[in-house]
């Protein structure tokens, strides 16, 4: 009994062996079997084109957030000569509709993800990285990837947020797809001619303005495949929004493309030079010239024409956001420039007048200031003259007063407003520079340097103004005042005998003049900010209120007013941080600088002597030296004094450097 229990044992133990060995074959066949269905594809392409040739009216469902519900496409034919001359003419269909897990139409879709170009393109592009060779071609693919992920196309559509605005696809016939990589050949220029047709599928409004420009007759009509086209605007891949900052930011670069001319004389505009510091704010080329229905200037219906122009100006300057746009504003050219006299006689002969300025005044003052210092630092070794304090009745070391505490603190204001015109003014001015952007941030943005430039200039005027009035008051109250005498900054024929004596003493062949209370240079130095005031100060307010001076005055005025303004502002910011400051601070018998007499107001017998020997000698001989006598500053007052010089003189320089590279910055 005991034995057949133990055989029967023995006999399902073997059975159940038997069993598991079984389910273990079964389960290796099972997944040999998936490898092999997922190895072969369901169809091969002859057995594709068999529905897909074209020749049978076979009607599918329009799936496309663009279509109607209900609505239906014909199937999709595909030649195959055309087929295998693409791209993709050497893959199958499987390749891509990897999904299709039925046979019978309309195909059921299994599992795997539905064709997806980017996503195929992004996986080849993560092999090629793993090592294998990478191919240039691919490289571009992922970067025009790259830049779709992130446009407007890749976005969600807001009526149907299960698509995307545009797939691949739509754009590029994925079966017939053939890079051109020739710019110069046919089969590019015929591709760029069918972009308005491609773009005008979903854009059907954009297309018909299009159809009626100056750009899509020249595209559409004269098969013209040099004229612009959607894609020169708004690029291939990095599709963004044209409200959006970025886009009108890169608006004038893309017009630019075609019409440099034009393009340059946008960007020395005040729009111009605002959109190059990165604020959209201001006219671009589409605020002018309309965006996708632009017209020739002459066309009568042309935004920009005639009448129009000032419609179209008053879009910005609408009287509310800015100030209502005057009929001025219709006569003003934003693309003036100084090199055509025929279409710009104002322009041009204002360049020529400020270009010859701006040489005069350098090439006389810079020569000027090389040969003196030339000839002080060879006369540096010479013994300097000693007052005897005791032949004049003095007992201690005195100061000579030179300027009063109205004087410095002018000059002190004066010196702070006009480098705050220079910093906002030549950061506006000079926008094209990697370092206007970043002065222009740091400074709050181009509107706050507007608000700072015109405080900075209402200060300046009312000091300029606040001057001549101490001035007169000041004459007024000295009766027997000469107006030609020594005491007085205006001109005189001394003035020219000194500098004609200067260049003889540059050059060895006489003594240096004998300066009374004021030299030539200082003068000029005064009277240069009449000058100034009168150029930059009223073409400023031009340029401040173009409303009102536009209701008076014809448009060419705000060109040269603009031109004037910079050219101007220039010349004087370079003069004051080159000439000025040799003058006063550089000069071997200066050195080292800073001189301080401006900032205390008063300087050494010594050094008076030197600087103004003709005055010294008549204050002398006519026992007025001691109503000019002061004590000398105190060693906290000099130190504040220097520190104080030094720190504008850093100030100036680097505005110097940075007006200059501007200036040579194309």
């Amino acid at each position: 009994m005991q034995t057949r229990i133990l055989f029967a044992m023995a006999i399902c133990s073997h059975f159940l062996s038997l069993i598991k060995v079984l389910i273990y074959a079964l389960s290796i066949s099972i997944i040999a079997a998936s490898f092999s269905f997922a190895a072969t594809p369901l169809f091969d392409n002859a057995t594709c084109q068999i529905c897909h040739d074209g020749n049978r009216s076979i009607e599918v469902p329009h799936i496309s957030p663009y279509a109607e519900e209900g609505e239906k496409r014909l199937l999709q034919n595909i030649e195959p000569e055309k087929y295998h001359k693409g791209s993709h003419g050497s893959m199958t269909c499987m390749a891509c509709h990897s999904g299709i897990v039925s046979k019978d139409p309309p195909h059921q879709k299994g599992p795997p993800p539905a064709v997806d170009c980017a996503g195929c393109h992004e996986k080849l592009w993560k092999e090629a990285a793993s090592g294998k060779p990478l191919s240039p071609a691919l490289q571009k693919v992922e970067q025009k990837i790259a830049e779709y992920r992130q446009s407007f196309h890749a976005r969600p559509n807001k009526d149907d947020p299960r698509f995307v605005n545009a797939t691949c696809h739509e754009c590029h016939d994925s079966h017939f797809f053939q890079m051109t990589a020739d710019k110069s050949s046919p089969d590019y220029a015929a591709w760029r001619l069918t972009i308005p047709k491609l773009c005008g599928k979903c854009h059907e409004e954009q297309l018909d303005d299009y159809a009626l420009s100056v750009h899509g007759r020249e595209a559409i009509q004269k098969q013209n495949s040099k004229s612009a086209i959607c894609t020169d605007c708004h690029t291939s891949h990095n599709i963004i929004g044209a409200l959006t900052p970025a886009f009108k930011l890169l608006n004038p670069d893309a017009c630019g493309q075609c019409h440099k001319g034009n393009l340059a004389t946008y960007r020395d505009t005040y729009h111009g030079q605002v959109n190059q510091l990165g604020y959209p704010h201001t006219a671009k080329c589409f605020d002018c010239h309309e965006n996708h229905k632009i017209r020739q200037v002459k066309d009568e219906k042309s935004s920009v024409y005639g009448d129009n122009k000032l419609k179209t100006c008053q879009k910005c300057h609408d009287g509310e956001h800015r100030p209502l746009a005057t009929v001025g504003f219709k006569s003003y050219s934003p693309h003036a420039h100084a090199g055509d006299y025929e279409r710009y006689p104002q322009v041009w002969l204002a360049s020529r007048f400020m270009t010859g300025l701006f040489w005069l005044v350098f090439a006389f003052f810079w020569l000027h200031s090389g040969l003196w210092y030339y000839r002080e630092w060879q006369e540096r070794r010479k013994p300097r003259p000693h007052v005897n304090l005791q032949a004049i009745g003095l007992t201690q070391i005195r100061h000579v007063r030179r300027f009063s505490a109205g004087w410095r603190h002018a000059h002190l204001f004066f010196a702070l407003t006009v480098m705050t015109l220079v910093l906002t003014g030549m950061t506006v001015h000079h926008a094209h520079t990697p370092w206007a952007p970043v002065v222009s941030h740091w400074l709050g943005g181009v509107q706050s340097m507007g608000i700072l430039h015109r405080l900075a200039a209402t200060l300046l005027l009312t000091i300029f103004l606040g001057h001549l009035v101490y001035i007169l008051q000041h004459i007024l109250r000295q009766p027997g005042f000469r107006w030609f005498g020594p005491d007085s900054l205006i001109p005189n024929w001394k003035d020219v005998t000194d500098c004609r004596d200067m260049f003889k003493w540059f050059f060895a062949k006489g003594e240096k003049p004998r300066f009374d209370r004021w030299t030539y240079f200082e003068k000029f130095d005064y009277w240069a900010v009449f000058w100034g005031m009168a150029v930059i100060g009223s073409s400023g307010l031009l340029l401040a209120f173009p409303h009102v001076a536009g209701q008076y005055l014809p448009g060419w005025v705000f060109n040269v007013a603009a031109l004037v303004h910079g050219e101007e502002a220039f010349l004087a910011a370079v003069f004051i941080f080159t000439v000025h400051f040799f003058n006063n601070h550089f000069r071997p018998d200066k050195l080292p600088p800073p001189d301080v007499v401006m900032f205390t107001g008063s300087q050494s017998l010594e050094e008076f002597q030197r600087d103004h020997p003709a005055h010294y000698d008549r204050l002398v001989n006519n026992g007025e030296l001691e109503r000019f006598l002061v004590p000398p500053p105190s060693n906290s007052q000099s130190l504040a004094a220097r520190g104080l010089g030094l720190l504008l003189l850093a100030a100036g320089f680097i505005l110097l450097i940075l007006v200059v590279q501007g200036y040579f910055t194309s």
